[in-house]
């Protein structure tokens, strides 16, 4: 207990500092919210007045002067940011013409259920295969990992264009991009649903592709080191079964690196692999924040990376409890 207390306190203090970037940012930014905004406006054939700048000024609270909007102080700003916080105002979205909160709420079960589940699948196949690659080596699954470094290799817009142009444009096997196609309505219905399904396959393998060979030869280089050591061998003369042997003292041990890369991969799920999600238009938090970036959305940008970072944080934090539970080591020197 004395372990997690002391790294939630640092937690809470990483937290803050993210919380200063994060107001920060968009005041180092150059120009503000108005100007992105008349810039969208002018460009879609809107006509500006001073009444127009005055509205989205007021909307945005930006300081225009003779628009009724205060001029106040950073530290008033910063405090007057970490209330709007508090009560779940993250900012009113340019680009979007919604609150940044919910903008967040539609686009966020997309990136989640992709990229969450493309990790973890990528996760468990990798970890196994390492597992299996080290126990039996030189076999032809310990010799075949160079295939899936292969893949790694590949940069990841690279490999979704390849498999873009073959399943979708070559073959037509599967949809070119989206999330959905545009003739069903979103809910909880079936066809939505296999929509949906259909749509993210491919992402979805060229996640799992670009991913699992590091899992693998990650687990698999521990684990060869660990089952040299002493209490494996042990483990071995007494006689113990193979799969007790792997599952509770080798695997066990040569899992815990893993489990701290895990930990980083679940935190920018949030942020979704942006490349990805842009070459195939799909509407996750990664393609949004590209196109809050280029649009000068100043609050969506802040928005989607505040969820980052709590995301980073979270889970991070528990993979700290995960280590307490596997490593005995780290509950001794916390004893004391």
């Amino acid at each position: 207990m004395k372990y997690i207390l002391q790294r939630l306190g640092f937690y809470i203090a990483a937290a803050f500092v993210a919380l200063v970037i994060n107001f920060a940012i968009p005041h180092l930014m150059p120009g503000n919210p108005v100007e992105a905004a008349l810039v969208k406006l002018t460009q879609g054939g809107g006509t500006v007045t001073p009444q127009t700048i005055c509205a989205i000024a007021k909307q945005t609270s930006t300081y225009i002067p003779h628009c009724g909007v205060q001029k106040v102080s950073i530290m008033s700003q910063f405090w007057h940011y970490v209330v709007n916080l508090a009560h779940g105002n993250l900012g009113y979205s340019t680009s979007k013409n919604l609150t940044v909160d919910a903008v967040i709420v539609q686009v966020m079960p997309w990136t989640l259920l992709l990229v969450g589940f493309s990790t973890l699948i990528a996760f468990v196949l990798g970890t196994v295969i390492g597992i299996i690659a080290a126990w039996r080596r030189g076999s032809m699954l310990d010799s075949s990992l160079p295939v899936l470094s292969f893949f790694q290799g590949i940069p990841y817009f690279i490999l979704a264009l390849l498999l873009q142009y073959f399943f979708t444009v070559k073959w037509q096997f599967l949809p070119i991009g989206q999330g959905e196609s545009s003739n069903v309505v979103q809910g909880w219905n079936w066809p939505f649903i296999a929509s949906a399904l259909e749509h993210s396959i491919l992402p979805a393998v060229t996640l799992v592709l670009a991913s699992m060979a590091g899992w693998s030869v990650g687990m698999r280089n521990v684990m060869i080191t660990t089952v040299s050591e002493e209490y494996v061998l042990a483990a071995q003369a007494k006689g113990l079964s193979n799969w007790r042997i792997v599952t509770t003292y080798a695997a066990r041990n040569a899992i815990l690196p893993n489990i701290a890369g895990l930990a980083n991969a679940l935190g920018l799920v949030v942020s979704g692999v942006i490349i990805m999600e842009v070459v195939f238009s799909y509407p996750g938090a990664g393609n949004m924040m590209f196109n809050a970036v280029s649009q000068d959305d100043y609050s969506l940008v802040s928005g989607l990376f505040l969820c980052i970072s709590a995301a980073v944080l979270l889970a991070n934090f528990i993979a700290d409890g995960i280590y307490v539970i596997l490593d005995p080591r780290i509950r001794k020197r916390a004893a004391y």
